[in-house]
């Protein structure tokens, strides 16, 4: 099959508008006035956009795809050919993105994404609106069925979750309310404190030395709460266009969401392929009460590329109906996680005493080489020390269970992490230079999702060595007993 045919001015239009800038600003500034350069710039402009157009034109003719009952093939390539045969059983996500001038054209773009891959698989851009469903649904449906062959024991529990009510089971709907309230709570507060603080520090000019004292200081910090206002501001019309119009169905055994206001993506998340499941929160959610859930599938995690969030399961939601919805998904037990021993908090006292005096310096360094300023008002993140430890120290933790091990981390950004034993590969046992002077030493409980690569697993924090040892030995238990019991299980496998 082909693309439609008008991904052929599309594409082009969206190459020209780039180049020709390019082409002529670079163009003016090397003819320098002169009417036959100038002339000349022109022409070339024209030459380059036919060819782009030409290049366009061969695109489109060579290239092919097709849906076969266990792949899909796709032939492409205009100087150099390249044919790619897609295994359905290795597709993760197949997701649908309608930008603003697509869906006025009535076209789309289709990314098929697949398990360990670091980008897309296949990008089709474009088909025609109703070949993007068709190929989405289609793939999912020939995906179930090889997992129906390959699983016989389940062919009717598959069978059930292949044949859903039209349009699926409306799992969760984000109203106006709710995604003006996202915007707003999903400002990430570092952001302003930031402004504030480079503020402080930053000369109005370089190489010149400069007083910045009363009225100026006083200035400066209101144009940092300005910036910081903005930022906010800015903040949550990104989130409010991004999540326009979120719901999320269950079709079979797939989540199906659909979310955007300018681009309107519309994609999946196999459950099958569920590693881990995340409640996260915001220092300014859970001051309100809410959270989000995230679920992270073999090899794309929530914000990961090419999906760019797309598994954010429930954008916000009071907690209790997150910790509800999460249950269907992956049920686990009720937890309470352990916190790190006292003396690890004393570590982190020291961590940010370290990191205050480091900012003490560079701000002293500022007022000695740049500019005059009040480099001695960084002196009260060092009386932050205490407290920031204190809530570092409050929002870390772990738990085991019967089924799951739960982790939790972070303060401004605290994700409660649930993953289950049978998803583990790996379990790390870890210990830096610098835990090893207080005898603590971290678990990391590693997937095959995206954030075991990029050094984000699930990990049980700052642990006295010897329950870090503990902690490995009794998972690394529990993981070979899942896989045991797999494995003897009438020959079904997960």
């Amino acid at each position: 099959m082909k693309l439609h045919p008008l991904s052929i001015p599309v594409r082009a239009v969206s190459r020209a508008v780039g180049v020709a800038w390019a082409f002529i600003f670079a163009g003016f500034a090397f003819a320098g006035g002169d009417p036959v350069l100038l002339s000349g710039v022109v022409v070339l402009v024209v030459l380059v956009l036919a060819a782009l157009a030409g290049y366009e034109v061969a695109y489109y003719r060579r290239f092919d795809y097709e849906l076969t009952d266990d792949s899909l093939d796709i032939a492409s390539g205009v100087f150099s050919r390249r044919e790619r045969e897609i295994p359905l059983r290795r597709v993760q996500n197949v997701d649908v993105t309608r930008s603003f001038v697509a869906r006025l054209l009535g076209i789309a773009v289709v990314d098929v994404e697949t398990a360990g891959g670091g980008g897309t698989e296949a990008n089709l851009r474009f088909v025609g609106g109703e070949e993007a469903d068709r190929l989405q649904e289609a793939i999912r449906e020939k995906r179930a069925a090889l997992q129906r062959e390959e699983s016989a024991e389940a062919a009717s529990e598959e069978a059930e979750a292949a044949e859903p009510t039209a349009g699926g089971e409306t799992l969760f709907e984000l109203s106006d309310r709710d995604l003006l309230l996202y915007g707003a709570l999903s400002f990430d507060p570092r952001l302003a404190s930031g402004v504030v603080a480079l503020a402080t520090f930053l000369a109005p000019t370089f190489g010149d030395r400069v007083s910045l004292s009363g009225l100026g200081v006083a200035a400066v910090v209101g144009l940092a709460v300005v910036a910081a206002l903005g930022l906010w501001a800015a903040s949550a019309v990104a989130r409010i266009v991004q999540f326009y119009g979120f719901r999320l169905r269950r079709v079979g055994d797939d989540l199906r969401y659909e979310r955007g206001l300018l681009s309107r993506r519309d994609g999946t998340i196999p459950l099958s392929k569920l590693q881990t499941v995340a409640v996260e929160e915001n220092v300014l959610m859970r001051r309100w009460g809410f959270a989000s859930l995230a679920v992270e599938t073999a090899g794309y995690a929530p914000g990961s590329q090419p999906s760019g969030g797309s598994e954010a399961a429930i954008p916000i939601a009071p907690r209790e109906d997150v910790l509800s919805l999460a249950r269907t998904l992956e049920p686990f037990h009720d937890f309470e996680v352990e916190r790190p021993p006292e003396r690890a908090r004393k570590r982190y006292v020291r961590r940010y005493l370290l990191a205050g005096l480091a900012v003490v310096a560079a701000g002293f360094a500022v007022d000695q080489f740049l500019a005059s300023v009040p480099w001695y008002a960084a002196g009260v993140l060092l009386l932050l020390a205490w407290p920031a430890a204190r809530l570092s120290h409050r929002h870390r933790g772990y738990e085991l269970g019967p089924d799951h091990v739960v982790t939790q981390g972070g303060f401004w950004n605290r994700s409660t992490r649930i993953v289950p034993y049978r998803r583990i590969q790996t379990v790390i046992r870890r210990q830096t230079v610098f835990q090893r002077r207080w005898r603590l030493a971290t678990v990391i409980f590693d997937t095959a999702g995206s954030r075991s690569i990029s050094a984000g697993d699930a990990a049980a924090l700052d642990r006295d060595e010897d329950d870090a040892d503990d902690v490995a030995v009794t998972v690394r238990d529990r993981v070979l007993d899942v896989v045991y019991e797999r494995e003897h299980d009438d020959g079904t496998t997960d």
